[in-house]
């Protein structure tokens, strides 16, 4: 194993996109291997690798980690990104577990039977501007700064930026009402990593 995080995981973006986004915004250089076969699947599986028989795994500091909420933690953790003490933790959890709730659906998408899409699509819509972007923008309006906790950019603020661009690649035009979400992007480049 070498010193950088080698990820595991099919080809596409899935549940592996979000420990792309953190690793990135922390600025580690990462191996991937595309599993685009059973059989190197199997080899995962059978060399007791895969501890719950699924993907993504990140092996990290000697890890096989799995369950993406926990690869996340440990990045999150390792890299400043999880806040400065309990209190931040909390809330970047919480955080993190709103944008997850709103994402969880956007993957589901391609999976969804046609003549069901619009259905889906009309629902995503309704959660993205009726439940959970208002309160992101409350948050940030009320925290009075351009990071969700504390002073600094954390996984929540990686989380949301993520969930954003996510729900624009389906609606465009959403953002119009949240103009603090809408310069999510422009806070990437002005990041301050503790």
């Amino acid at each position: 194993m070498s010193g950088k995080p080698k990820l595991y995981y099919c080809y596409g973006r899935g549940r592996m996109e979000s420990i792309r986004w953190l690793l990135a915004v922390a600025g580690v250089e990462f191996e991937e291997e595309i599993l685009e076969t059973r059989e190197q699947f199997e080899a995962l599986l059978q060399g007791g690798a895969l501890l719950f028989q699924q993907i993504p795994m990140v092996e990290i500091d000697g890890m096989k980690l799995v369950q993406t909420p926990a690869i996340l933690q440990y990045i999150a953790a390792k890299y400043n990104l999880y806040g400065k003490d309990l209190k931040e933790r909390a809330l970047i959890d919480m955080y993190v577990g709103g944008t997850t709730d709103l994402m969880n659906p956007i993957m589901l998408y391609p999976f969804i039977a046609p003549e069901l899409q619009e259905a889906h699509l009309n629902k995503i819509r309704q959660l993205a501007h009726n439940r959970y972007f208002p309160v992101y923008e409350k948050i940030l309006r009320e925290h009075g700064n351009m990071y969700l906790v504390g002073k600094w950019f954390t996984w929540a603020d990686v989380h949301l930026l993520e969930a954003i661009l996510m729900v624009e690649e389906k609606f465009a035009d959403l953002m119009a009402d949240f103009p603090l979400l809408r310069v999510r992007p422009l806070v990437v480049n002005k990041l301050t990593i503790k």
